[in-house]
């Protein structure tokens, strides 16, 4: 593969990226606008969008509720990401890292701010005490693999999603190494899911709720159209994993909030109570 383009000595930010996702990436942080955010009823207020990242948190915040802590209620606003609202000044606050999810926790004084999904999902996990082992080894496992799905991320998404679906052209170069680097994290997480039921061993936990929300996209050709492409039918441990974890109420609850694509029964908007989901297709 042969290119005509060569790096400038100094690199100059004079137009969008291209690409689906142009307009919400720049290379400077901050807020470029005024805009307050909405604050609920309840302690936890989530800022989010349905994407595999926001899910992460949502799935958690359901499968809480779904284990007797009532404590875990929570608010879920619409954070449009390809209307800007990460930069408005009030989401900038409190991630200023302008991206979804952050959560607020108005039980503490003054208020906690928490963003980047790991940190939602341990937070939360000690907060409550649940889907996070205590044990040292079986803790220490769970964490390894939730940071692991922290740095394999960026490549599926931003790699591989990117210049496989997204991007506005289509080169050899990056698709290979990318879909080699996808393909590898499969092989990884096909060999663990080949001697353990859940990702960090027996047992359900937040390395699970971490992990699921991207590769069961791909899986289910729900993101980047690419599941023939990449032949995810050969990881046949991932597969059965991927679909013991989808059946599960609260992570089809999970799923539904902050949602604005696909069948309306499929969407919760705004979550706000259980009554939200009335009528919705989860169980």
């Amino acid at each position: 593969m042969s290119s005509d383009y060569t790096p400038a000595k100094v690199w100059q930010w004079d137009q969008e990226s291209g690409g689906k996702f142009a307009k919400i990436n720049r290379p400077i942080a901050g807020a470029t606008h005024e805009q307050e955010l909405p604050v609920g009823e309840h302690p936890l207020q989530l800022y989010s969008l349905a994407t595999p990242n926001g899910v992460k948190a949502t799935i958690l915040l359901e499968e809480l509720l779904a284990t007797e802590h009532p404590e875990a209620e929570y608010d879920a606003f619409l954070i449009d990401i390809t209307e800007g609202d990460q930069f408005g000044s009030g989401f900038v606050d409190i991630n200023p890292n302008s991206k979804i999810p952050a959560l607020v926790d108005h039980s503490t004084n003054p208020p906690t701010r928490v963003f980047e999904s790991g940190s939602i999902l341990l937070y939360l996990a000690e907060k409550f005490d649940a889907f996070l082992p205590t044990e040292h080894a079986a803790r220490t496992e769970t964490l390894n693999w939730l940071f692991w799905q922290m740095g394999a991320g960026p490549f599926l998404g931003g790699g591989f999603g990117h210049f496989y679906a997204y991007a506005p052209e289509k080169y050899e170069y990056p698709i290979n190494r990318y879909t080699m680097e996808v393909k590898r994290q499969f092989d990884v997480l096909n060999r663990q899911l080949a001697n353990h039921r859940y990702i960090a061993g027996d047992v359900y936990t937040i390395a699970d709720m971490a992990i699921w929300p991207w590769y069961s996209a791909v899986v289910n050709n729900e993101a980047y159209d690419a599941a023939e492409f990449l032949q995810v039918h050969e990881y046949e441990h991932v597969v059965r994993w991927v679909n013991e974890i989808g059946e599960r109420p609260a992570v089809r609850r999970g799923r539904m909030v902050n949602r604005t694509w696909g069948d309306e029964s499929e969407q919760v908007k705004e979550r706000h109570s259980v009554a939200d989901f009335v009528g919705k297709n989860y169980d």
